[in-house]
């Protein structure tokens, strides 16, 4: 039989719950109809979407119709940004929007394309640990601003941002400024939810993404919250599904398993965090003891309960990877994402690390199968593949390497 491994890498994906998978299976055999149809198998497909809406909704604490299911996380955030974005552009409020530095390329890329059509974004600087710069991030809140868009718990370095004052900042200038809804606060929640509180009304935000295939769901759904009233322009046409605002016929079994998902991670939440944590600070400590030359990169305590994640002097964080998959044990350098850029992480050269040190990272994840054993194998084998890889390298170990 072949071994299993040790899956280090629940930041990228997670693996779907038993129970999650027997939903979506019994789903698919019984609710085939499409949604929109009149006829009964129709309907009866519709109300179990409908049902997995409330359900997803009460957990946020916000109503059924404020919430709809794009294909992914990364669809949810690209309408979130360019739905505000495209929508805005017939009232005339504004065009800048405010985003940090440190956020999923899926937010980055959408900036960056809203850039090219004339929007102005600026970029929130984080500090040496991550965290939003709130003073900072004070000074760029302008009366044409019309979105600020910052994540709140970090996929490469699990860093947690202070969402409830940067929320108060918001609604403060609002009432202060623009006397209007704008700006329009919104967070990609892909990484938080499961581990943090995802209640709307405790977080204050106006729209909120999150990812089925962070939560054990499945891939190829993802969830948006948009607040009752806020204008959004639908970046997917062709029908008028999800009220209108993300067009094409539902997938019943994988918002049902998003939903379902959902439903059992708040349940395990509280439980789960509390083992997490134990392992989580265990390997930092050990590493800390047993690798020398070494960065912890992200807040050592506001961060995600499984993140871990390393900068190691004189290697290649590409080559370190490598070397644990040969050893059966599966970790990543920074965002599956990002997996084919060799650049170095955006993430870890805003919080100042060298490029020479950006890339020598490690990010490991924890998961519901991760056990203490687990990660006293896989410091042994860092300790030896860093002292091999190391001993081969041309990069000289420099123990200032932050900028």
């Amino acid at each position: 039989m072949k071994k299993k491994g040790i899956y280090l890498d629940y930041a990228a994906t997670t693996p779907i719950d038993s129970a999650v998978l027997k939903l979506m299976n019994d789903v698919c055999l019984s609710f085939y109809a499409n949604p929109t149809s009149l006829h009964e198998p129709g309907r009866l497909a519709k109300k179990r979407i409908e049902e997995a809406r409330t359900l997803v909704a009460n957990i946020l604490e916000v109503k059924s119709s404020e919430i709809i299911f794009p294909g992914s996380g990364t669809e949810a955030d690209n309408l979130a940004l360019f739905g505000i974005a495209h929508a805005n552009k017939h009232f005339h409020f504004g065009k800048h929007i405010i985003i940090s530095t440190i956020e999923h390329k899926a937010i980055l890329e959408s900036a960056e394309r809203l850039k090219k059509e004339g929007f102005e974004i600026s970029y929130a600087p984080v500090d040496k640990d991550g965290i939003l710069d709130i003073n900072k991030f004070k000074k760029l809140l302008r009366e044409d601003t019309i979105l600020v868009s910052i994540i709140y718990a970090n996929n490469e370095i699990g860093t947690i941002q202070p969402m409830k004052e940067i929320a108060k900042i918001i609604k403060n200038f609002r009432s202060s400024h623009s006397g209007t809804n704008y700006p329009l606060f919104h967070t990609d929640a892909c990484q938080a939810a499961g581990a943090l509180n995802i209640s709307i009304k405790e977080l204050g935000v106006d729209l909120m993404t999150i990812n089925g295939s962070k939560i054990y769901g499945p891939k190829g759904v993802g969830c948006l919250f948009i607040k009752k009233g806020i204008k959004i322009e639908p970046q997917i046409v062709g029908g008028g599904q999800e009220w209108g605002q993300r067009a094409g016929t539902e997938s019943i079994s994988l918002i049902i398993g998003l939903a379902e998902a959902l439903k059992i991670a708040v349940g395990k939440q509280e439980k789960e965090n509390v083992r997490l944590l134990k392992l989580r600070d265990y390997l930092i400590d050990k590493i800390e003891k047993n690798i020398s030359y070494i960065f912890l990169n992200g807040h050592r305590t506001k961060r995600l309960p499984n993140n871990i994640n390393f900068s190691f002097t004189g290697i290649e964080g590409e080559a370190l990877v490598l070397y644990l998959d040969n050893a059966k044990i599966y970790c990543s350098t920074g965002s599956a994402c990002s997996s084919l850029d060799l650049l170095p992480s955006h993430v870890l050269l805003s919080i100042g690390l060298t490029p020479e040190l950006a890339h020598g990272s490690l990010r490991i994840t924890l998961g519901r199968d991760t056990k203490m054993s687990d990660l006293d194998i896989l410091v042994n084998q860092l300790v030896k593949i860093i002292s091999n890889l190391r001993s081969i390298s041309a990069i000289k170990i420099n123990k200032n390497e932050r900028k």
